[in-house]
C-alpha cells in the first residue's frame, strides 16, 4: 500500500506544486473548479470537513481507499481506486497541503507515478459567513502519458463523472446520511 511508502518531492509527476491552495493553475493544464452549497450550519460543516480529511468523500463517491490510510495531512500518500472488478484503475497521490481551521478544512494532493493524470486536486469544506456550507473542489491536470492523451475524451468524461460523484457525496456527508 502506498499509504506507508515514502516518496520524495521529486517523485510528484508535475512541477508546479501546492498551487491548488492558492486557487491557481499552471499553463497547459485542464482546470476544474466548483463551489457548491451542500448544507448549512456548523454541524454540517464539521461532518463534511471530517469526511474530507478521513477520505470518506472519496469512499462515498465510489472510490476505494484502503481503510488503513492515515487522515489527510501533508506528506500522507494515498491510492484511490476507481472502476469495477479487475478493471479498477489505481490513482496514487500525495497530500501536498492540508488545513483544519474553524471555518475551512480540507487538503490538496498531487499525482505520483502510476496515476493516469499529472497534476493536483483540492477538496475544501468552507463555512460561509452566512452559515452556508460549501464544498470547494479545484483541480488542474493533464494526461500523464501518450496512452491517456490518446484517450483524452474518455479521460475527461471519467473526470467529470467522478467530480459529479464528489459533489453528491459532499451533500450526503454534510447531511449525515
Amino acid at each position: 500500500m502506498i499509504g506507508r511508502k515514502s516518496y520524495s518531492a521529486a517523485e510528484l509527476t508535475y512541477p508546479d506544486q501546492r498551487l491548488t491552495r492558492l486557487g491557481r493553475a499552471p499553463e497547459g493544464y485542464r482546470v476544474v473548479r466548483h463551489r457548491v452549497a451542500v448544507g448549512s450550519g456548523r454541524e454540517d460543516f464539521a461532518r463534511l470537513a471530517d469526511g474530507i480529511l478521513a477520505w470518506n468523500l472519496h469512499r462515498v463517491a465510489g472510490l476505494r481507499v484502503d481503510p488503513s490510510t492515515p487522515r489527510a495531512a501533508e506528506g500522507v500518500d494515498v491510492v484511490s481506486r476507481f472502476g469495477f472488478g479487475p478493471l479498477r484503475l489505481a490513482a496514487p497521490c500525495r497530500v501536498v497541503w492540508a488545513a483544519e481551521e474553524p471555518d475551512r478544512a480540507g487538503f490538496g494532493y498531487g499525482t505520483l507515478p502510476g496515476h493516469p493524470a499529472s497534476g493536483e486536486e483540492s477538496f475544501l469544506a468552507v463555512l460561509g459567513a452566512d452559515g452556508q456550507v460549501y464544498l470547494e473542489l479545484f483541480a488542474y491536470s493533464r494526461p500523464s502519458n501518450w496512452f491517456y492523451r490518446a484517450g483524452a475524451p474518455v479521460t475527461v468524461a471519467v473526470q467529470e463523472f467522478v467530480t459529479r460523484r464528489y459533489l453528491a457525496a459532499a451533500r450526503k456527508l454534510a447531511a449525515g446520511t
